[in-house]
């Protein structure tokens, strides 16, 4: 995991958790280039491993590179889904069918402790305690996170599910960071 990088903290900003996985192209150039991105949206606090990952629904597909980042950032809950989905229209991402493989999936996973269920984004993530994809970088990123609406640590939501589908980690996802690192953990 990697934590560092800037320093300056304003008194607005708020703590995101995004998880972003893709399939599709040159994984480790899509990855970068969208952490780069983000990067613009506040100030990248930590990243996870990237995660090989079985596809989920749709098994027949190539497998995922998943990770998981915590964001420092000024905007609200709804402009940093706007500005995650531009992100993700750039890189090409295309929504034929649920399950589909897909160039980039950026995923608001969590938000301060803040609790919404909203037609147009629920946060905690509706199915963040079913997905081992993100799940296990989460927990690797804080092991104390807890879920805010049901008080569940990530890393026991992460323990509970099943082996399967495989998401292991393959490398550190500080390599994918733009600029300088300042730390490494594992």
């Amino acid at each position: 995991m990697w934590c560092g990088w800037r320093t300056a903290t304003a008194a607005s900003e708020h703590r995101a958790w995004l998880g972003l996985g893709t399939n599709l192209g040159d994984r480790r150039a899509i990855l970068r280039e969208a952490l780069r991105a983000l990067s613009r949206l506040g100030r990248i606090e930590a990243v996870s491993s990237v995660y090989e990952t079985e596809p989920v629904g749709l098994r027949d597909q190539p497998v995922f590179w998943n990770l998981a980042l915590r964001l420092a950032t000024p905007l609200e809950p709804f402009a940093l889904l706007a500005e995650v989905q531009a992100i993700e229209l750039a890189h090409g991402r295309i929504r034929p069918f649920p399950n589909a493989p897909r160039t980039l999936d950026i995923d608001l996973l969590l938000y301060d402790e803040l609790v919404l269920d909203d037609p147009a984004l629920h946060i905690p993530h509706e199915r963040l305690p079913e997905r081992a994809f993100v799940l296990r970088p989460l927990a690797e990123l804080d092991p104390t996170l807890r879920h805010p609406a049901t008080g569940d640590r990530m890393l026991d939501l992460a323990r509970a599910l099943p082996p399967t589908p495989r998401a292991e980690p393959i490398f550190p996802g500080a390599e994918l960071l733009p600029g300088p690192s300042t730390e490494h953990r594992t």
